[in-house]
């Protein structure tokens, strides 16, 4: 085959942003995606089980034979139409199956025969994903982490995007991180959660960057786990912790967690079931932490909280909130962030207000 139809240099792909045509079954794209990638299949979730089992049963004469029965005549054509049509507005494509064989082969064979040519990836999706777990791997044995980290509320989120070598893993989450994390849009599966990493870890160490400042994070963000080595390398680094007043803490955590996500809310599904949505939500985040608070404690804010929703759908109003907001910066996680800065002083970097801890992580 023509070596410009197939595709080597896999971290180009990922470094150029080239629009990635996946021709895998549905299934297995919902399974773990790569950013850029659109899932437009050669064979349906019923075909290629059919498929599958002609395999075992026949061979590959037998599954081939069984494929091109299955897409011919207007369905093929159909199908056809999807690729052209996506290259036609994305001339530099690229598209790959699973192992980069007989399925992107069949494909790119096809379109050849309407005129249009179409690279395939050099192993298909097994291979782009081992990049990117080569990725993080490395990054994690042999670059260097400083973790972000401050008590509830200081903001640390929004000093990352002025840190050239930061990494924001609840971005790539889509969550906050914490009970109270939950955004409107749907979290991605793991996979998809580490390939977004590893393709910013890609693409920032082609510039030349070896440490990377990280938020605090558990090991798990919502649904979506840490890589394990990418986790571990996170325990095993030393902190910048940011410091702000209980205040303004507690302002930013009314503006985060309540006026701005119940827009989310209603910007996603309309006022009325925003709203109503938005108002489970809050309610079903502190129960969460119902067992930690103890059921008298939970009761109490349980019922700040359903009055201080009232008041804000009715009325707008929303400096009730800071009544249960406060209860639980000071109650709640300040002594749970007291206790691991307490654990973890040796590890202290530097403290201190947030432009200072951006100017000393900018130096660092």
């Amino acid at each position: 085959m023509d070596s410009m139809h197939l595709i080597t240099d896999l971290k180009q792909l990922f470094l150029d942003d080239h629009p990635l045509i996946d021709l895998r079954a549905p299934v297995e794209f919902a399974q773990g995606a790569f950013p850029g990638s659109v899932n437009l299949p050669l064979l349906t979730d019923d075909e290629r089980a059919a498929v599958g089992t002609c395999y075992k049963r026949k061979g590959q004469k037998g599954a081939i034979e069984l494929g091109n029965r299955l897409v011919s005549g207007e369905v093929r054509q159909e199908r056809i139409d999807a690729w052209t049509g996506f290259v036609r507005q994305h001339p530099d494509a690229v598209m790959y199956c699973f192992r980069g064989g007989l399925r992107s082969q069949t494909v790119q064979e096809w379109l050849e025969q309407e005129g249009v040519h179409v690279p395939k990836v050099a192993g298909g999706y097994k291979a782009l994903r081992r990049l990117l777990i080569e990725t993080l791997e490395d990054a994690a044995q042999n670059h260097s982490f400083i973790i972000l980290s401050g008590m509830t509320g200081v903001g640390k989120t929004e000093l990352l995007p002025l840190l050239e070598n930061s990494i924001d893993l609840e971005h790539h989450a889509r969550h906050r991180g914490s009970a109270f994390g939950h955004l409107p849009e749907a979290q991605p599966r793991n996979i998809e959660f580490e390939n977004r990493i590893g393709v910013e870890l890609l693409k920032k160490s082609e510039k030349g960057i070896r440490k990377w400042v990280v938020e605090d994070e558990s090991r798990t963000i919502g649904a979506n786990c840490l890589p394990e080595p990418l986790y571990q390398a996170m325990r095993r680094s030393p902190l910048v912790v940011v410091q702000v007043s209980v205040e303004e803490r507690a302002e930013r955590i009314l503006h985060d967690y309540v006026v701005e996500l119940r827009q989310k809310y209603r910007d996603a599904l309309g006022e009325e079931e925003g709203d109503r949505t938005f108002c489970e939500y809050l309610r079903g985040a502190l129960g969460k932490i119902r067992r930690r608070l103890g059921d008298e404690n939970w009761r109490k804010l349980d019922g700040v909280l359903q009055d201080a929703l009232d008041r804000q759908i009715c009325r707008g109003e929303t400096d009730r909130h800071l009544e249960w907001i406060m209860y639980l910066i000071e109650k709640y996680y300040d002594p749970l962030y007291q206790s691991n800065f307490e654990r973890r002083a040796p590890e202290i970097l530097f403290q201190g207000p947030p432009q200072a801890c951006v100017e000393f992580l900018k130096r660092a």
